[in-house]
C-alpha cells in the first residue's frame, strides 16, 4: 500500500473563490485586490477551454493558502463586466484571466494555457505579494536528499508537506520517486493510482508517470544486453532487439545509452512499430525531466534527424 501518512483536510475554498456580479465586482476585485492579488477569470457556460481552465486555476489559487484570491465573472450573466472585459481590457475571446492588484490589472492571459504556465502565473503573484506557505524549501531539501540516496529522509518530508498539501503536484511525485529509488515498483504504480484528478497532468506528475512506465519496461529486460548486443552485431537491422536494448539500457541506469539506440533505431526507420522509436524517445525525455542535459541534447538530436 502507498501509505502517504497523515493528511489533513484542504483548506476551505470559501474565501479564496468567489463569483462576482455587475453590482459586487467593485468589493470583490477592486476593493479585495488593495489587501491580496485578485484574479479574476471571465468565463461563459458555452466556453469549453473555460470549463478546462478553471478547476486548474482553481487548484492553484487554493493552493497559496490565502496569498492569491480567485474572482469568476459569468459574461453571459453579467453583461456589464463583459463590456469592461471587451473595451478596457481589450480582451476579445474567453478565458480571459486577469490578475488585479491594488485596484489595476497588472498581469494576464487570454485562451487555454498548460497547466505548467497557470501554476507559474498564480506563483508570481503570491510571491509578489509576500505570499507563500513555506513549503518550497522543504521541498528543495527533500529532493536533495533523494538525489544523495537519503530515501527515508526524503520520504518523511514529503509526507510532512502533504500532510498540509494534500494536492501538492511535487510532494506527491517525490513519493513516488522514492519509491522507484527503492526499487518498490508496486509500491510506485499505486501512488501513481492515488494522484488527485485536479494535479494528474502537473509537469511533475507526467514525468513521473513516464519514470513509472520506464520502470515497469526495464522490470522485464535487466540482464539482456550483452544477448541483444549480439542479435545487432549479426543483424544491424533488427529493430525489435535494439529497442529491446535500448529499455535493458535503462534498466541499467544507462539514459544516454537508451537514447543513443532508440535515435539510431528512429533513423534507420522511424515508421517501425508505428513510430516505437520516438515514442520511446518522448517517454525517456519526460521522465528526465526538461532541465536534464542528456534529455535536451537528446531532443536536440531528434530534432535534427526529423528535420534532416
Amino acid at each position: 500500500m502507498f501509505e502517504l501518512g497523515n493528511r489533513a483536510s484542504p483548506p476551505s475554498a470559501d474565501d479564496a473563490v468567489k463569483n462576482a456580479t455587475d453590482t459586487s465586482f467593485m468589493i470583490d476585485v477592486i476593493d479585495a485586490s488593495r489587501e491580496a492579488p485578485v484574479i479574476v477569470d471571465f468565463w461563459a457556460p458555452w466556453c469549453g477551454p473555460c470549463k478546462t481552465l478553471a478547476p486548474i486555476l482553481e487548484h492553484e489559487v487554493k493552493a497559496t493558502r490565502g496569498a492569491v484570491k480567485l474572482v469568476k465573472v459569468d459574461i453571459e450573466a453579467n453583461p456589464q463586466l463583459a463590456q469592461i472585459l471587451s473595451q478596457q481590457l481589450r480582451a476579445q475571446s474567453i478565458p480571459a484571466v486577469f490578475a488585479f492588484v491594488n485596484g489595476q490589472p497588472v498581469d494576464g492571459f487570454m485562451g487555454a494555457v498548460s497547466a505548467g504556465e497557470v501554476k507559474s502565473f498564480v506563483t508570481r503573484l503570491a510571491q509578489s505579494a509576500g505570499g507563500g506557505n513555506g513549503l518550497d524549501e522543504a521541498l528543495e531539501q527533500a529532493e536533495a536528499m533523494l538525489e544523495a540516496g537519503q530515501t527515508a529522509d526524503a520520504a518523511q518530508v514529503f509526507a510532512a508537506v502533504l500532510a498540509e498539501e494534500p494536492e501538492n503536484p511535487r510532494a506527491f511525485a517525490g513519493m513516488i520517486r522514492v519509491a522507484l529509488a527503492m526499487d518498490d515498483l508496486e509500491r510506485a504504480k499505486a501512488g501513481l493510482a492515488q494522484v488527485p484528478p485536479a494535479i494528474a497532468e502537473a509537469p511533475e506528475i507526467v514525468a513521473v508517470r513516464s519514470s513509472v512506465e520506464l520502470a515497469e519496461q526495464a522490470a522485464s529486460a535487466s540482464g539482456e544486453t550483452d544477448a541483444l548486443r549480439s542479435r545487432l552485431e549479426s543483424d544491424p537491422n533488427d529493430h525489435q532487439a535494439r529497442f529491446d536494448l535500448a529499455v535493458a539500457l535503462m534498466a541499467a541506469q544507462d539514459n544516454a545509452g537508451a537514447i543513443d539506440e532508440l535515435l539510431e533505431l528512429f533513423r534507420r526507420d522511424r515508421d517501425w512499430n508505428e513510430g516505437a522509436a520516438k515514442a520511446q524517445l518522448m517517454t525517456v525525455f519526460e521522465s528526465l525531466g526538461p532541465k536534464d542535459p542528456i534529455a535536451q541534447k537528446g531532443r536536440r538530436r531528434l530534432s535534427s534527424l526529423i528535420f534532416a
